[in-house]
Protein backbone atom coordinates (compact mmCIF):
# COMPACT_ATOMS: atom_id res chain seq x y z
CA UNK A 1 0.00 0.00 0.00
CA UNK A 2 1.08 3.63 -0.30
CA UNK A 3 1.75 5.85 2.34
CA UNK A 4 -1.64 7.45 1.98
CA UNK A 5 -3.51 4.20 2.07
CA UNK A 6 -1.13 3.61 5.32
CA UNK A 7 -1.96 7.24 7.09
CA UNK A 8 -5.73 6.19 6.58
CA UNK A 9 -5.50 2.58 7.69
CA UNK A 10 -3.59 3.43 10.74
CA UNK A 11 -6.00 6.96 11.34
CA UNK A 12 -3.27 9.51 11.24
CA UNK A 13 -2.28 12.21 8.37
CA UNK A 14 0.32 11.51 5.73
CA UNK A 15 2.87 13.81 7.64
CA UNK A 16 3.10 11.61 10.28
CA UNK A 17 3.73 8.60 8.63
CA UNK A 18 6.57 10.96 7.42
CA UNK A 19 7.64 11.99 10.28
CA UNK A 20 7.92 8.80 12.03
CA UNK A 21 9.74 7.57 9.06
CA UNK A 22 12.56 10.10 9.31
CA UNK A 23 12.28 9.37 13.11
CA UNK A 24 13.24 6.21 12.59
CA UNK A 25 10.25 4.64 14.17
CA UNK A 26 9.26 3.52 10.99
CA UNK A 27 10.76 2.25 7.75
CA UNK A 28 8.79 1.49 4.57
CA UNK A 29 8.80 -2.36 3.16
CA UNK A 30 10.34 -0.83 -0.04
CA UNK A 31 10.00 1.53 -3.12
CA UNK A 32 7.85 1.37 -6.50
CA UNK A 33 9.89 1.64 -9.45
CA UNK A 34 8.40 4.78 -9.82
CA UNK A 35 10.10 5.74 -6.08
CA UNK A 36 6.60 5.67 -3.87
CA UNK A 37 7.21 4.22 -1.14
CA UNK A 38 5.42 0.80 -0.28
CA UNK A 39 4.51 -0.94 3.07
CA UNK A 40 2.69 -3.77 4.09
CA UNK A 41 0.83 -5.22 6.72
CA UNK A 42 3.32 -4.90 8.96
CA UNK A 43 3.73 -1.32 8.95
CA UNK A 44 0.46 -0.57 9.30
CA UNK A 45 0.13 -2.95 12.70
CA UNK A 46 3.50 -0.69 14.07
CA UNK A 47 1.86 2.35 12.91
CA UNK A 48 -1.35 1.54 14.68
CA UNK A 49 0.94 0.41 18.32
CA UNK A 50 2.77 3.76 17.60
CA UNK A 51 -0.39 5.57 17.42
CA UNK A 52 -1.93 3.50 20.65
CA UNK A 53 1.18 4.30 22.36
CA UNK A 54 0.61 8.08 21.77
CA UNK A 55 -2.64 8.14 23.13
CA UNK A 56 -1.81 6.47 26.59
CA UNK A 57 1.03 8.94 26.67
CA UNK A 58 3.74 7.09 25.60
CA UNK A 59 6.59 9.73 24.22
CA UNK A 60 8.28 8.59 21.05
CA UNK A 61 11.44 7.54 22.95
CA UNK A 62 9.27 5.68 25.16
CA UNK A 63 7.71 4.20 22.12
CA UNK A 64 10.92 2.87 20.72
CA UNK A 65 11.88 1.33 23.70
CA UNK A 66 8.60 -0.88 23.79
CA UNK A 67 8.89 -1.76 20.06
CA UNK A 68 12.82 -2.80 20.67
CA UNK A 69 11.03 -4.66 23.89
CA UNK A 70 7.85 -6.37 21.67
CA UNK A 71 10.50 -9.19 20.63
CA UNK A 72 12.07 -9.68 24.00
CA UNK A 73 9.91 -13.06 25.54
CA UNK A 74 10.00 -12.00 29.47
CA UNK A 75 7.70 -8.92 29.54
CA UNK A 76 8.78 -8.06 33.15
CA UNK A 77 10.52 -4.40 31.69
CA UNK A 78 7.57 -3.85 29.40
CA UNK A 79 5.51 -3.72 33.29
CA UNK A 80 8.11 -1.61 34.57
CA UNK A 81 7.99 1.16 31.79
CA UNK A 82 3.95 1.17 31.79
CA UNK A 83 4.08 1.26 35.95
CA UNK A 84 6.87 4.17 35.39
CA UNK A 85 3.91 5.99 32.68
CA UNK A 86 1.26 5.17 35.57
CA UNK A 87 3.39 7.02 38.35
CA UNK A 88 4.00 10.14 35.67
CA UNK A 89 0.44 10.60 34.69
CA UNK A 90 -0.49 10.81 38.55
CA UNK A 91 1.89 13.30 38.91
CA UNK A 92 0.64 15.53 36.23
CA UNK A 93 -2.72 14.80 37.48
CA UNK A 94 -1.40 16.35 40.85
CA UNK A 95 0.06 18.98 39.22
CA UNK A 96 -2.87 19.99 37.43
CA UNK A 97 -5.30 19.40 40.25
CA UNK A 98 -2.86 22.07 41.98
CA UNK A 99 -3.69 24.28 39.06
CA UNK A 100 -7.00 23.55 39.14
CA UNK A 101 -7.21 24.60 43.11
CA UNK A 102 -5.69 27.80 41.99
CA UNK A 103 -8.02 28.88 39.59
CA UNK A 104 -10.79 28.30 41.68
CA UNK A 105 -9.09 30.34 44.35
CA UNK A 106 -8.43 33.10 42.10
CA UNK A 107 -11.85 33.25 40.14
CA UNK A 108 -14.11 32.11 44.08
CA UNK A 109 -12.38 35.94 44.41
CA UNK A 110 -13.06 37.30 41.65
CA UNK A 111 -16.59 39.21 41.63
CA UNK A 112 -16.81 39.72 38.06
CA UNK A 113 -17.00 43.12 37.43
CA UNK A 114 -15.48 46.45 38.57
CA UNK A 115 -12.16 47.97 37.27
CA UNK A 116 -9.37 45.90 35.57
CA UNK A 117 -6.68 47.13 38.54
CA UNK A 118 -8.78 45.17 40.98
CA UNK A 119 -9.24 41.98 39.22
CA UNK A 120 -7.34 39.52 41.49
CA UNK A 121 -7.00 37.05 39.01
CA UNK A 122 -5.25 39.52 36.37
CA UNK A 123 -3.13 41.17 39.77
CA UNK A 124 -2.45 37.41 40.20
CA UNK A 125 -1.17 36.86 36.50
CA UNK A 126 1.00 40.02 37.07
CA UNK A 127 2.84 38.81 41.05
CA UNK A 128 1.12 41.30 42.71
CA UNK A 129 -1.12 39.37 44.23
CA UNK A 130 -0.69 35.52 45.77
CA UNK A 131 -2.30 32.68 44.20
Amino acid sequence: MKIGELARRADVSVDTVRYYERDGLLTPAGRQASGYRVYGDTELKRMRFIRRAKALGFSLDEIRGLLALSTDPDVAEVRRVAVAKIADVDERLAELQRIRAGLSRLVTACPGHGQAEACPILNALNDEAPT
